[in-house]
């Protein structure tokens, strides 16, 4: 008998490798894939999804709050719900945001304050934080925007609200208003504040008061920890050069910039140029 000699079928193993690489390549891509449909999805919630929430919900504050007013006049007994202009012991802004931090003291005499935002102000031990008090209007940007009491991120800029530094002056106070608010996502209130220029309006209405401030000069950039900016006579530590040098009563507006970014903060300045009945 011949030996029979064994037939080695070449290729079978290297075909199978080559079905091997190509189902971790296609799971490769198919999870790549996936992960990129899952950040654009969290794109589009963060950036486009909470701007339409968050901006009507704080158009439904802003109609809340004028027909509590129509319904109660000032001095009425429904004052202690309308939040606070400046209260002490608010939410220090821990959460982050376009904030200036530390925050300075610097509170002002509520005896000193217009009695309209006395009466604004909520009895004492009603927490005023996340509670919109006010309404900014910027006509030139044709913003209407609450405004709450601290600059706390869930509490208050979330909401697409505008937040009042704690310890600055009310409303139509000699002193500093300060207010920040978002720049980007969360319904975006002071996206186009960059816009502004000397001489434009810058409107909070208060139960039964109107206040007009006219803006004088602009910061396009400064450092997060540029307390100056919302002092009582608000001036740049940073650039000692730009702000003012006598008391008066003043509102800052402060935000984020560059835009999608928290690295540095854009200012605008006002002063008072009138107050009355809204």
């Amino acid at each position: 008998m011949r030996d029979r000699v064994p037939v080695v079928v070449q290729g079978s193993g290297r075909r199978g490798r080559r079905a091997g690489l190509a189902g971790v390549l296609w799971a490769g891509a198919e999870l790549i894939v996936t992960v990129g449909v899952v950040v654009l999805l969290l794109v589009v919630h963060q950036v486009w999804w909470t701007n339409r929430q968050a901006a009507a919900a704080a158009q439904e504050q802003v109609q809340a709050l004028e027909r509590a007013w129509g319904e109660d006049p000032p001095g009425g007994s429904g004052a202690e719900t309308a939040g606070a202009a400046a209260g002490a012991g608010a939410d220090s802004g821990a959460g982050g945001g376009p904030v200036v931090g530390p925050q300075p003291g610097g509170s002002v005499d509520a005896g000193a304050a217009p009695a309209a935002t006395r009466a604004a102000r909520p009895a004492a031990g009603t927490p005023a934080r996340d509670r919109a008090y006010a309404v900014l209007r910027v006509p030139r940007l044709g913003l209407v925007v609450p405004v709450a009491q601290g600059v706390d991120k869930r509490a208050v800029l979330d909401k697409g609200y505008a937040g009042q530094y704690p310890g600055t002056a009310g409303p139509g106070e000699r002193g500093n208003f300060a207010l920040a608010g978002h720049r980007n996502t969360h319904g975006e209130p002071f996206r186009y504040i960059n816009r502004l220029r000397a001489g434009d309006e810058l409107i909070v209405d208060l139960r039964g008061r109107r206040y007009t401030y006219v803006v004088g000069k602009i910061l396009n950039e400064t450092t997060e920890r540029d307390t100056g900016v919302i002092a009582p006579v608000p001036r740049s530590v940073v650039k000692p050069d730009q702000g003012y040098s006598e008391p008066g009563a003043y509102i800052t507006l402060t935000t984020c910039t560059p835009e999608y970014s928290s690295k540095y903060r854009l200012v605008v300045w006002g002063t008072l140029r009138s107050s009355g009945p809204s």
